[in-house]
């Protein structure tokens, strides 16, 4: 009776800590070194601090959105919905504060032979994600299919994604880590493309990319229960949906009704990708580096 009692008392200790916790973060995560309170939450110190000229300023009052004008952003992916499966709690915060967010999808998603509509859904999603479809690039080509089987030319992504970031000036970039999230080869080989990037030095040095943390399969699955785990955890970046962003990304999820299976209706209620993104950024090599 005793253990039985103490099991639910931490139950509760656990559920009351999240609700502060989700409280606080969900207004203005707090940053380390005082860079945009309002955005997300830095727990390295060294990471976002070049961003001071961009516009990163300290503001006033807790509450008060911080202003992100003229800070370009890049999200990256591989297939469309993936912009609101997995990025999406970044990108409304970002869009939230001003920042011009940009989306290269590098396919269309034609694995079932449906890259005409889901052009379109990707589209209708990143309208309701705030994503202008002047800043939406959808790549079709055939070296880089929706195909979990296939591997796609480290050459030919680095070079698309380079020629991205150059053209549209980007400050910020958002992609997936070495394990995809979900495990996907698509996700993985545009991590594969950025980590040749940053070895060789070929990101601008204004250019600052974070890479979305792929966690285990209980995590991902615990939903907004998982909130202490990540920020407890050491991450260079991380943002928390609230009630109204969670409600803005199912919306853009259900824009993409050629992938509403069951699976992924369970997905929309119990994965923390839904609520929770932490990053971690990559390291970049200097040009002309030289090793003796």
């Amino acid at each position: 009776m005793v253990v039985f009692l103490c099991i639910i008392l931490c139950c509760l200790g656990y559920l009351i800590f999240i609700k502060l916790l989700y409280n606080r973060l969900k207004k203005w995560p707090v940053l380390q070194n005082n860079i945009s309170r309002s955005l997300c939450t830095d727990k390295d110190l060294n990471v976002l601090s070049k961003y001071d000229r961009y516009g990163f300023h300290a503001s006033s009052g807790k509450d008060r959105l911080h202003t992100f004008n003229d800070v370009r952003v890049l999200v990256v992916t591989a297939h469309p919905d993936d912009e609101c499966m997995f990025f999406a709690p970044t990108v409304l915060k970002l869009v939230e504060s001003d920042a011009l967010v940009h989306l290269l999808c590098l396919s269309t998603g034609n694995y079932c032979n449906q890259g005409d509509q889901r052009k379109k859904e990707l589209l209708d999603s990143c309208t309701v994600l705030g994503i202008p479809t002047n800043r939406v690039t959808i790549i079709d080509y055939k070296e880089l299919p929706d195909d979990p089987n296939a591997s796609w030319s480290t050459a030919l992504t680095s070079a698309l994604i380079l020629r991205h970031i150059r053209t549209h000036s980007i400050h910020l970039v958002l992609t997936f880590d070495e394990g995809g999230v979900s495990g996907h080869a698509n996700h993985i080989a545009i991590y594969k493309a950025f980590s040749y990037l940053a070895s060789v030095g070929r990101i601008p040095q204004d250019c600052q990319v974070f890479c979305l943390h792929t966690v285990s399969i209980v995590r991902k699955y615990l939903s907004i229960l998982e909130l202490p785990i990540s920020w407890f955890l050491p991450s260079s970046l991380c943002c928390v949906a609230g009630p109204e962003d969670y409600s803005r990304a199912k919306e853009a999820m259900l824009c993409h009704c050629s992938q509403l299976l069951w699976f992924r209706r369970l997905y929309l209620l119990f994965s923390r990708y839904m609520f929770i993104n932490t990053f971690r950024a990559i390291t970049m090599e200097p040009k002309n580096m030289k090793i003796y």
